[in-house]
Order: structure tokens, then C-alpha cells, then sequence
């Protein structure tokens, strides 16, 4: 397992870096296409629990809204998300007039994906996107890398109280407080490192740094932590088997979502 996790790591990381390096529609196109394979798994997760969920109205809306928001930004996502959101409710009318009981809730999964993945999915590319923002982005998701593996060590050490007894037992708040201080740490090391590219005008500071690391770990472990209720819910271990070793791409961006919305709000915030 951990040779098949490294080999697709090893073989992800290039491309990854070159995306963010390439920036514009390599980038949006890269982030779109990650964030519409989670949505497809997300909603093979509810049909697996007997929901049915609009999966093209969910695809279809996580990929405008995205697309929409290397367009054009924040312009014209308020009228995607209000057509699609009056989309999925005639769907699942004419659905509910056709025999489908549960095609109340069958709306608000639908509703729910449409917003997860494609609005605030969208944030990861309003991050590249912002002044020197394949600095920030390479500060923000890696800090958020640094968080789960500081977790993971010193949870694996020295972890005895549980963070989550139904979701996910083998977490602890050692290795939450862990991963906090790592995070904290990181984000400052590898804001002292993109510095040096970025140059002093991008503001990447250790301060700035240590702030986004710490913010990630605090909050993006609810991302992991809603996926695997979603997964525990329907009965699997994994979203997907896309990437071996890893499970599938829900599996590995359920934390980017977060670490998007975060860290753009805070660059704003700060910049």
C-alpha cells in the first residue's frame, strides 16, 4: 500500500506543479476536472445508500461554476448558482410526480453537490488567481499537507483522546494539536522559501505563513471529517478507487476544498 501511495505521488507531483506554474486555463482546466471527479463519486456514494441524486445537474453545475469562475470570477456565478438551484428543484418535481418518494431529499443532496464542489470548489481557482497566487496556493495546500502528516505522527504516538468516536476513531487531540503546531511551523519555513521567488512585494512572511498553517489546521479538518460521514453513512471505506493506495479524488481534495475557501479569504484578508 505505501509503495503504490508513493509511486502515484511521485507521479502526480510534477503534474500538479506544472498546473499551478502554468496558471490560467491549464490550471482551471486541471481543478476542474479533479473537483468534477469527486462530485461523479460523491453521488455514487448516495446512490450506493438508494438516493438518487441528479448526478448530470451536480457535474454539469460543478463544472460551469468552476469554468465560470476562471472566466470570469465572482461575476457570473450568482446566476449560474440560481438557475441550477431552480434546476434541480423542477428535476426533482417531475421526479417526485413520477413515483419518486424520497425526491425531497434527493434535492437537497443534489443541492448540496452543486454547491460543495462547484462553488466552493471554485475557491481554489479564486486563489491561483490572486496577485503571486501560485505562491499562496503552494503555501496554502501544502501547509494543509503538513497539518494531516504532523497529525498523523504524533497521533500515532502519542494519541489517547479520541476527536471523533463515530466518524473517525482513530483520530486524536494530540494529533489535532500536533498537526496545528507543524502547520504553524511549515507555513512559516515554506513562506521564508517562496519569498525568495516571489520576491518581498508578493507579502510572504513567516508571520502570514505560520497564520495560513495554523487556520488549516483548525478548520480543514472538517472537510476530511464530512466525507468520511458521508462515507460511514452509505457504508464505504473509500469514495473511489481512481488513484491506488489513495481511494478515489473525493478521498484526496475533501481537505482542499477547505484549504481553498481559507486560504483565499485569508490572502485577501491580509494582502
Amino acid at each position: 500500500m505505501l509503495v503504490k501511495r508513493t509511486l502515484v505521488s511521485l507521479l502526480l507531483l510534477p503534474i500538479g506543479l506544472l498546473a499551478i506554474a502554468a496558471g490560467g486555463w491549464i490550471f482551471a482546466g486541471t481543478i476542474t476536472l479533479i473537483v468534477t471527479l469527486a462530485a461523479w463519486e460523491y453521488v455514487q456514494l448516495f446512490r450506493k445508500n438508494g438516493d438518487q441524486p441528479a448526478g448530470i445537474l451536480i457535474l454539469t453545475g460543478t463544472a460551469l461554476l468552476l469554468l465560470a469562475r476562471a472566466w470570469d470570477g465572482f461575476e457570473s456565478a450568482p446566476v449560474l448558482l440560481s438557475l441550477l438551484t431552480l434546476a434541480s428543484m423542477t428535476w426533482h418535481v417531475v421526479a417526485y410526480e413520477r413515483g419518486r418518494d424520497q425526491a425531497a431529499s434527493d434535492f437537497a443532496i443534489t443541492l448540496a453537490g452543486i454547491v460543495y464542489f462547484g462553488w466552493i470548489g471554485g475557491y481554489l481557482i479564486s486563489l491561483r488567481q490572486l496577485p503571486d497566487g501560485e505562491w499562496w496556493f503552494l503555501l496554502a495546500v501544502p501547509s494543509l499537507w503538513l497539518v494531516d502528516s504532523g497529525a498523523y505522527m504524533i497521533g500515532s504516538r502519542f494519541g489517547k483522546h479520541k476527536l471523533s468516536q463515530r466518524i473517525s476513531p482513530r483520530k486524536s487531540w494530540e494529533g489535532y494539536f500536533g498537526g496545528l503546531v507543524t502547520g504553524a511551523i511549515g507555513g512559516a519555513l515554506l513562506a521564508m522559501l517562496w519569498s525568495i521567488g516571489a520576491g518581498p512585494e508578493a507579502g510572504l512572511t513567516p508571520m502570514r505563513g505560520a497564520l495560513i498553517g495554523i487556520t488549516m489546521g483548525l478548520f480543514t479538518i472538517f472537510g476530511d471529517l464530512g466525507e468520511s460521514m458521508v462515507k460511514r453513512q452509505v457504508g464505504v471505506k473509500d469514495s473511489g478507487n481512481l488513484l491506488p493506495g489513495h481511494g478515489g479524488a473525493f478521498d484526496r481534495i475533501d481537505s482542499w476544498l477547505w484549504a481553498g475557501v481559507i486560504g483565499y479569504y485569508l490572502v485577501v484578508w491580509m494582502v
